[in-house]
């Protein structure tokens, strides 16, 4: 008897992200483009794409500002970008004009992590990259690591990490590990956390999917901060939560400040909303008059005591 069904049919369907076939091949909704790296004319500002771990292909996106000195040592941001855990890279436009903004303001080193995607390389392997990534990055701390820029530049008692939906959740798990497992060599002082995408009451059929190990519930830790058992360890001391009014993540947002508030852990958390404003706005909506008081609390945080 014939098969009901072919290697064409579609198994899985997750708009706006991707679909599963049969035969097990994925075909994306999006594409994206790549921004080369190399010398920013308007400011000064250089990149370049490095490789972390040629074992499994972990590479990243680092930038530097224009340096006036040799013994300048500046704020270093580690950067998760968000994607669902299966779309998006570091070298997107739209984000390295965020990047390069971010940068023209701030004066830090950024670091952006182009972490495996799912579902082709199944969650949580993007969480393990992001680690490893920033253990990485400590490696550098002696000045004596394999990036000279990390080693020329970088204030290692000065690092943040950041990261917008899937990203900011990724950003949360790093930051937690770090402070659970400790990480020699570099003080993490915060988390901004943008847009972030946690789990709600119901499955979440899509992450599921990606991450075949989940319940997709909200008894996973990493879909409910609530319920990891390490979350008073978080490795910082401020974090900043960004949403978005009309952000249909806007609550889980919310809800996340109330957990860290009620976690035990020692540090401070402030809430900030954008009115108006839909998920990721920052990136595809940068000449909006919201992005501009954005970047500011995000410059001031960095840069304040």
């Amino acid at each position: 008897m014939a098969s009901s069904t072919n290697s064409n049919d579609i198994i899985h369907d997750f708009p706006p992200f991707f679909k599963a076939f049969k035969d097990g091949h994925i075909e994306r909704y999006m594409t994206h483009d790549h921004f080369p790296a190399g010398l920013d004319p308007n400011t000064g500002i250089q990149s370049k794409d490095v490789v972390i771990s040629p074992e499994t292909g972990l590479s990243a996106r680092i930038y530097i500002p224009k340096i006036n000195g040799p013994d300048q040592k500046l704020p270093l941001l580690v950067h998760y970008h968000g994607g669902g855990f299966c779309a998006g890279s570091p070298y997107e436009t739209v984000l390295h004009k965020f990047i390069i903004s971010l940068i023209s303001q701030a004066n830090v080193v950024v670091i952006t992590v182009d972490y495996r995607l799912a579902p082709e390389h199944p969650l949580p392997i993007a969480y393990d990259d992001s680690l490893a990534a920033l253990q990485w990055i400590a490696t550098h701390s002696n000045h004596q690591g394999p990036e000279p820029w990390l080693n020329e530049y970088v204030d290692f008692g000065r690092v943040f990490l950041a990261g917008e939906s899937a990203g900011a959740n990724i950003t949360h798990y790093v930051a937690v590990r770090a402070g659970a497992t400790g990480l020699a060599g570099l003080k993490i002082v915060g988390l901004i956390i943008i847009h972030p995408f946690f789990g709600g009451k119901e499955r979440d059929e899509m992450y599921k999917f990606l991450c075949p190990t989940s319940s997709g519930c909200d008894d996973d830790p990493k879909l409910n901060p609530a319920v990891d058992p390490d979350l008073s360890s978080l490795g910082c001391s401020k974090v900043l939560v960004c949403v978005a009014e009309k952000d249909w993540l806007k609550d889980r947002g919310v809800t996340y400040c109330e957990i860290l508030g009620k976690s035990g852990w020692g540090g401070s958390v402030e809430l900030l909303e954008s009115k108006g404003e839909d998920h990721c706005f920052h990136l595809f909506n940068a000449d909006g008059e919201n992005f501009r008081p954005l970047m500011k609390k995000f410059v001031d945080f960095i840069l304040r005591d």
